[in-house]
């Protein structure tokens, strides 16, 4: 079979990160084309590609099987619909959208056409969380009963690109904290019932939130909290960036997505994963350990095409993940707990 030949949408950090992948990790795919972003011109001449003049002449072109899609969140629906209406498969980056309604439009565009939609939900594809997946689909744990999520930072908004601010791409509990979220859905290995949350910004004044603290029923009984902070003062909490702890009938699980996944029975812990620590200074953001998560999702949306099967991480996973974002905000909007599901914007 032919390479699968992608087109990227999006020039900035991750951009470049998916032309990074596409270009030196993956197999049976090649880059083709960029565009979109102030970028685009120069990622495209880094990577030895062409830059085209706008989106619709990237989802146009009749060389490109398939793109990926990393624009800010607001414009995640309109251009996934596009290139679904134009025969592309698509990966879009997380969160797929910031309403119900875009979600599905773009799940409903993609079926219509008869191409792969996957969202990109990197963190299950990192050596410590797809351990902690396996141990507890195996049984190591027992069924899965209580959970507690964290992902911290003390940068704010000043670490992040402007556009975040913006008030239609929502907040960091959608935009980041969407990681989190789908991980304890997916671990649970089951659905959100009722959410109770307080979301905000509580040592700057910002338009979106920085800060949030939920907490999740699950059909099945499980509970699970997540307390998501950008605003945290230095040197904020050890193990924090993306942890959780995972508690089970026959054991518990000790998870830090960028360190060591740790398995807690009878008296005992055992080191059962660890991730290498990134080279920020270094490397930087091209790493191969920062990679390697994203050399694995690409992998599967690549083989996911050619096998012609439903991607690890499909459009449904991806909606589930922003519906519980938008509980979470109902619920702080308006001081009540929040039942699934929730009606179409």
């Amino acid at each position: 079979m032919n390479d699968i030949r992608i087109g990227i949408i999006g020039s900035g950090f991750m951009g470049k990160t998916h032309a990074e992948a596409i270009r030196r990790y993956v197999t049976g795919a090649r880059l083709v084309a960029i565009a979109g972003g102030s970028r685009a011109e120069q990622l495209a001449r880094d990577y030895e590609v062409e830059a085209l003049p706008s989106i619709e002449a990237l989802i146009t072109r009749a060389d490109i099987d398939a793109v990926i899609i990393t624009t800010p969140h607001a414009q995640h629906a309109g251009e996934a619909i596009a290139a679904a209406r134009h025969g592309k498969h698509v990966l879009v980056e997380k969160p797929m959208a910031t309403t119900l309604t875009d979600c599905d439009a773009m799940i409903d565009a993609c079926r219509a056409a008869g191409v792969t939609l996957m969202v990109g939900q990197t963190q299950r594809f990192r050596v410590v969380n797809a351990t902690a997946k396996r141990l507890i689909d195996e049984g190591r744990i027992g069924r899965v009963l209580m959970m507690r999520e964290t992902q911290m930072d003390t940068g704010g908004l000043a670490g992040l690109p402007a556009w975040q601010a913006r008030p239609e791409n929502l907040g960091l509990l959608l935009s980041h904290g969407v990681h989190n979220l789908d991980r304890m859905r997916w671990l649970a290995g089951d659905e959100p019932a009722l959410v109770a949350a307080r979301c905000g910004s509580f040592r700057q004044q910002t338009a979106t939130e920085l800060s949030s603290m939920s907490l999740f029923t699950f059909r099945g009984g499980a509970v699970g909290s997540f307390w998501c902070e950008w605003e945290c003062p230095k040197p904020g909490f050890p193990h924090a960036g993306s942890s959780a702890w995972i508690m089970g009938e026959a054991g518990v699980l000790d998870l830090d997505a960028y360190g060591q996944l740790r398995l807690g029975q009878g008296d005992a812990w055992t080191v059962v994963a660890e991730q290498p620590p990134i080279d920020w200074r270094g490397k930087g953001m091209l790493d191969a350990v920062r990679m390697e998560a994203y050399r694995n999702q690409n992998q599967e949306f690549i083989d996911s095409i050619r096998q012609k099967r439903r991607p690890a991480v499909a459009g449904e996973d991806g909606r589930a993940a922003v519906e519980m974002a938008l509980a979470a905000y109902r619920s702080s909007a308006t001081g009540q707990m929040v039942a699934f599901p929730l009606p179409r914007d």
